[in-house]
């Protein structure tokens, strides 16, 4: 039986939330590149309308995203605690529920989405103009949703057993394969929309193979286990209501890009779009250095809570916040210098990087304050507070952005400006709500004295 997982009740707290940390911010700093590279070939390949198909899909994607980490972080949550406490025999059930759920995930998903791509892709606020290019990007997608949420899922256990490097190395892998075909693709065989799509099909199931072959190896505590593939109502319950605030971390972003997407549609058309959509890639590539952190501190935080080791926790979160806000602070000084330049990257249309650089800098404003909202929403999934959980990662997408999208343009006659303004205004009252739950629930469970 592999010792590396008791690493995490022993080892130097600091060196090892880095030692889980920078893999995982690697390999997800990586897939915002991708993400990047995938829309400037796009941009430069296509034009502006395929990059607001793209932006019509991505939300689509988001929450077949969303119930794969509910899947994914409710049993690794599950799966850390039960390693702090010594119960090994049941990890792998714990697992085998999570495969066959995920399962199921891929191919309702898949089936649903081939069924009525247009329909969905309307719901989603494609335009006349922009619903044939999302259609030919998203009717291959939709094919790739079959493999896709074992990806995201499965990657959680990796790290719950404190192997985030084996993570890394599925997921840079598919990157590669996906960014290599995006070119080819796209330019030299002139494939359009359909081959950034087909790229992203193949690099997700280069992933999926690498991970199949690291659960069939003998020499890990989490195999994958054709008779352990069973619906177990003792696993399903505790591992899903902790998993729904993954569902809805993911999830919300998607129900807020519905409201955004027909919002900017009828205040600014196609191009407003078009800037949200570039706009969602760059923050993305902005926050995965803060999601890497927070993957790394979940394993250390439920592992410890598990093993009932107060202080580790403590400690783990304290470092968790410090890292967070000076990699934030960092990072908003650097895309507020070079918000033109930046935007330049996707499009060379002038009207849109015009528009486009200004919205970012104002749209970014407050994201330092992520890496607080991060850390705490993170914590209370590792220990297994599921409402508490849920309520932080729905609050910034459903509970504030989406009420203050459909306001602000209205006052002053802000307009365009309103919904942007919405999202920093979000962070910052996001941040101190977070701060709140935690308090309350560390002095709850006894973490912090007082």
């Amino acid at each position: 039986m592999p010792k590396k997982h008791k690493e995490l009740g022993t080892a130097n707290v600091n060196s090892l939330l880095l030692k889980l940390s920078f893999p995982s911010m690697i390999a997800l700093f990586a897939n915002a590149i991708y993400n990047i590279i995938d829309t400037i070939f796009v941009g430069r390949g296509v034009g502006t309308q395929g990059i607001a198909g793209v932006a019509i899909v991505l939300p689509v994607v988001a929450i077949v995203s969303s119930f794969s980490h509910m899947v994914g972080i409710g049993t690794s949550s599950l799966i850390s605690r039960q390693l702090g406490r010594k119960q090994d025999k049941l990890v792998n059930e714990t697992a085998g529920n999570g495969f066959l759920m995920i399962i199921i995930v891929g191919v309702f998903f898949s089936t649903i989405g081939l069924l009525f791509t247009d329909p969905i892709l309307r719901a989603f606020g494609a335009t006349p103009t922009i619903l044939p290019f999302a259609r030919d990007y998203g009717s291959i997608v939709f094919i790739g949703m079959l493999w896709f949420p074992f990806c995201v899922s499965s990657s959680n256990y990796l790290r719950a057993e404190g192997n985030a490097r084996d993570s890394m190395n599925a997921m840079l892998i598919g990157i590669l394969v996906n960014v290599v075909l995006d070119y080819i693709f796209i330019f030299p065989l002139q494939m359009g929309m359909q081959g950034a799509a087909l790229a992203t099909i193949i690099g997700k199931f280069t992933t999926f193979l690498y991970l199949i072959h690291y659960f069939t190896k003998p020499n890990h505590v989490i195999k994958f286990r054709l008779s352990q593939l069973k619906l177990q109502k003792k696993v399903i319950k505790p591992a899903l209501s902790v998993g729904v605030s993954g569902f809805g971390m993911r999830s919300s972003s998607s129900v807020a890009n519905i409201v955004l997407n027909h919002t900017l549609g009828a205040l600014g058309g196609d191009i407003a779009i078009a800037i949200f959509g570039v706009i969602y890639k760059i923050t993305l590539f902005f926050g995965m250095p803060l999601y890497g952190l927070n993957q790394g501190m979940q394993p250390i935080v439920g592992y410890n809570y598990g093993a009932d080791n107060p202080e580790r926790i403590k400690k783990t979160i304290k470092l968790g916040f410090l890292y967070g806000i000076i990699y934030g602070l960092i990072a908003v000084v650097v895309f507020q210098i070079f918000a033109k330049p930046i935007f330049s990257l996707f499009t060379t249309d002038l009207q849109l990087i015009e528009a486009g650089h200004r919205a970012l800098r104002i749209v970014i404003a407050m994201m330092w304050l992520m890496g607080i909202t991060q850390a705490t929403t993170g914590a209370h999934q590792a220990m297994g507070f599921p409402r508490a959980a849920f309520i932080l990662s729905i609050q910034r997408w459903v509970l504030l952005v989406i009420p203050l999208v459909l306001v602000l343009p209205n006052i002053y006659n802000l307009g365009l400006d309103g919904i942007w303004i919405a999202l920093p205004l979000s962070d910052f009252i996001a941040a101190v709500v977070s701060i709140t739950f935690l308090l309350v629930t560390l002095r709850k469970g006894r973490i912090l004295k007082g």
